[in-house]
């Protein structure tokens, strides 16, 4: 059985934090865990795309991004309330800290931005990266935010399924910024999702109990 299969086939625990779903819980990452987020954040970006040493160096460093913001790991439901360093991490996303600062310039008052999110190759198919994206959404309405925004590379065409599926547009008008990759200077797509007219579409089918998680 795959690492996809199991989160699959899951049978419900029992959180006390975040997003819950049938087969994983997405709740803030723990000390202990911030190698083993690192570890999917860069397997996940460098098995499909070709990344710069630096580019990779800033997807390992998880205690500098949970210690500015807001870093979330989906977890296996059955290993949610483990032990320290022996629950698997599916999958990170990052948020900006509740009254924080955004993470990037793409987001305006009163929107709630996202960055990094990633499922390990190993746990791809489970439905991970869409619990994550629906925890970012939840996160935006519990605090009061009108939009969820992102900037994504033009070649993450899976994200960019996902983000359509879930109701994310394409904000033209914003895809001003530039990064320098190996590939080149690359102009970053813009996505927007409008959280006050998503409550049916984001969520119809799931039972996800959404909460800021902070300790």
């Amino acid at each position: 059985m795959t690492l996809a299969d199991e989160v699959r086939t899951a049978r419900p625990g029992t959180s006390t934090t975040g997003t819950s779903t049938a087969s994983v819980v997405v709740r803030r990452v723990r000390d202990d865990e911030h190698p083993a987020a690192a570890d999917v954040l860069v397997s996940a970006y460098t098995h499909d795309f070709e990344v710069s040493e630096s580019y990779r160096q800033s997807l390992g460093a998880v205690g500098r991004w949970a210690s500015e913001h807001e870093v979330w790991v989906a977890v296996p439901h059955a290993e949610a309330d483990a032990g320290h360093g022996t629950t698997r991490v599916l999958g990170v996303v990052v948020t900006p800290a509740l009254g924080g600062p955004a993470l990037s310039p793409l987001a305006l008052d009163g929107e709630l931005d996202f960055r990094l999110l990633a499922t390990h190759p190993d746990a791809r198919g489970g439905g991970v990266g869409e619990t994550l994206v629906r925890h970012v959404i939840g996160l935006a309405r519990d605090r009061g935010a009108r939009h969820v925004v992102m900037n994504s590379g033009d070649q993450m065409r899976a994200a960019h399924r996902l983000y359509e599926r879930l109701g994310f547009q394409r904000l033209y008008e914003r895809e001003t910024r530039v990064v320098e990759t190996k590939q080149g200077p690359t102009r970053l797509l813009a996505f927007g999702l409008d959280v006050a007219g998503t409550d049916a579409r984001a969520h119809a089918g799931t039972s996800t109990d959404v909460r800021d998680g902070r300790p």
